[in-house]
Formats: C-alpha cells, structure tokens, sequence
C-alpha cells in the first residue's frame, strides 16, 4: 500500500472515530439536559401543589358590606302551644303578688303606685312583635276610658327598658312599660311557662292579662289571649266592677 493510500486511510478512519465520539456525546447531553428539565418540572409542581389557592370573592363582595341588608317586614305570630304553665297558679279574690320593676322611660313601677285604683296587666311575649304591637296599640287607645272608670294599665314583658323605649316610640305608647327580664313578676302572675312551637318546646311568655280591684285584689285573669278585640272585652270587666 502506497503512503498516500495509507494516509487517507488514516485520515477517513480518524474521522469516523471522531464522529462516534461527538454522537456519543451529544446523546449524553441530550439525556442529561432532558434529565435535568425532568427534574426541574417535578420541583415546579411540587412547589405549585403546596401552596395555598387564593378564593376570589363572589361578585359584588369587596370585604366587608359596604351598607346593612334592608330590614324584613315583620311576619305574623306563629301560634305556640302552651303544654305547661309555670308553678304558680294564680286565683281570682287572691292577694295580688307585689312587684316593682324598671319601666321605659326611666324610674320603676309598682303595684303600690296604684293603690285605691283598679290596674289591668298585660303580659306580652315579645316588644314590637305583631300580635304584641295590635295588643299595646289596642290599650292606648282606649287609655281614657279605662281613665274614666278609675283604671290604670300596665304592659309587662321580659324585654330589656331599652327594648321597651324603642317599642313605645315606634307605636306612640301612652302606657306604661315594665320590664322584668328576671321572670320574677311574670311567674308570680302565671305568665311564664313552657311553651312548644314547630316541634320544639321552651319556656317563655304565655299571653296573659290580670285585672286587679281597688282593694288590691284579682278580680279577673284572662290567660291565652287572642289579641282581636281584648281589651274591649277587659275595659268592660272594669266597668262592672
């Protein structure tokens, strides 16, 4: 073989050697470089599967309401079932129990304010209430007849005072509001008891009225009162007395 043969010879398997060579390496590279976005893209998913996802608010929701919902117009009274009175039972001719509560506008009210005098009590559930709201409505406006026969009328409830001033400003009350949030009045009258309504019982106001004599004495008790046309019937039990 002639030195120009032996020297292509050379050259042609030196360049194949060479080729293998950079293959061999680009695929080394190719591996390493998919290897390494592998990696990179397992860490990215990772790190996006812990953290916490932010909750847009629903729409026109921007933190806190900028105004108060509108107020919803009072629904009639479900009726409650009253399955048992409280443990006082009070009698006509009994002595009427003394009390002295705090009443709205300030100061107290008390059973000896009315001495000499007839007195109708009025217990209610519940201030501003519709059956309530009719009931105290139905008292002021015959307040001067009861008046003129020499009879006072007081309404009772566990309210708070506060409660009862925003009561009788709303409906211009002209009689007198007792609170008695402890109970002790409207048990010693009957008018506190257990109550049951949609399946569910409870203790609270059973709707009662008490009319008392000049002597100081129970002439009348009117308990489960249905609103329509009570105090009418109650203004003519203190004419006949």
């Amino acid at each position: 073989m002639s030195k120009k043969t032996r020297k292509k010879s050379s050259n042609t398997t030196g360049k194949r050697a060479a080729t293998k060579v950079a293959r061999a390496a680009s695929a080394s590279t190719g591996k390493s470089a998919t290897k390494t976005r592998t990696t990179v893209a397992k860490k990215a998913a990772a790190k996006k599967a812990t953290k916490p996802t932010k909750t847009k608010p629903a729409a026109g929701v921007r933190g806190k309401a900028s105004h108060k919902a509108a107020s919803k117009p009072l629904k009639p009274e479900p009726a409650a079932t009253v399955t048992r009175s409280s443990a006082v039972t009070l009698a006509e001719g009994a002595v009427a129990p003394r009390f002295n509560l705090p009443r709205d506008g300030g100061g107290s009210v008390s059973l000896a304010d009315f001495a000499s005098k007839k007195l109708v009590l009025f217990f209610y559930p519940r201030a501003d209430t519709p059956g309530c709201t009719r009931e105290a409505i139905d008292f002021t406006r015959l307040k001067g007849e009861f008046a003129a026969h020499g009879t006072e009328v007081v309404g009772i409830s566990a309210d708070t005072v506060k409660a009862q001033e925003s009561f009788r400003n709303k409906h211009q009350l002209a009689v007198p509001l007792a609170s008695d949030p402890a109970h002790q009045m409207l048990e010693a009258y009957g008018a506190w008891g257990e109550k049951s309504m949609y399946g569910r019982t409870f203790m609270g106001i059973i709707r009662t009225t008490v009319l008392v004599d000049s002597s100081g004495k129970i002439a009348r008790i009117w308990r489960h009162v249905k609103v329509d046309g009570h105090a009418e019937a109650v203004l003519e039990a203190a004419r006949a007395l």
